[in-house]
């Protein structure tokens, strides 16, 4: 009989410790997505002042989106951002830099440019490579979330203080398609 209680306690602490290993595994998980998409955000970053090095000549008028996707990307590169802020900062480039890919076609000089058809070919790659991370990180965070909340991983969950974790979500004015005006 106290063989069988041994067992029963041994098995229940090996099970325990597989679900406690799982849920770490998955929040691990959650942190390399988040990763991810900083090592992608840097690479579109890094992309940002050839961007505009390249069509400065070209769009005097749309100077202020320049100017303002630099500032925003120099803020982001600080590292004094918080998630949400990041997110936001990382929305503004984004519709920045489709203004300037827009705006670019009144520009056959740029358009046929072969240094700005490397450098768009390179954004689109980039802003693939942030998509697919970002899809990864939803991914990973309802498998998480799927984790702490289904029983009974739940209660160790609890027990372990894990908590829910947020998606990579845009507010509705950045679903909204962007709206380029020439003058």
């Amino acid at each position: 009989m106290i063989y069988f209680i041994l067992l029963l306690v041994g098995l229940l602490v090996i099970i325990t410790i597989g679900m406690y290993n799982n849920l770490i595994r998955k929040r691990n998980a959650i942190d390399n997505a988040y990763f991810s998409i900083d090592v992608q955000l840097k690479k579109r970053y890094d992309l940002i002042p050839m961007l505009v090095d390249t069509v400065k000549g070209y769009m005097q008028h749309e100077k202020s989106v320049l100017e303002e996707v630099t500032r925003l990307r120099a803020g982001v590169l600080s590292g004094t951002m918080g998630v949400n802020e990041k997110i936001a900062a990382d929305n503004a480039i984004n519709r920045g830099i489709q203004q300037v890919m827009v705006s670019a076609e009144s520009y056959p000089q740029l358009k046929s440019s072969e240094n700005f058809l490397k450098l768009q070919g390179s954004i689109n790659e980039a802003e693939e490579q942030l998509a697919a991370s970002r899809r990864f990180l939803n991914a990973a965070v309802a498998d998480y979330h799927n984790a702490i909340q289904s029983f009974p991983s739940s209660v160790i969950a609890s027990w372990a203080g894990m908590k829910k974790r947020n998606y990579f979500e845009i507010n509705e004015e950045e679903k909204q398609r962007p709206s380029v005006q020439f003058k």
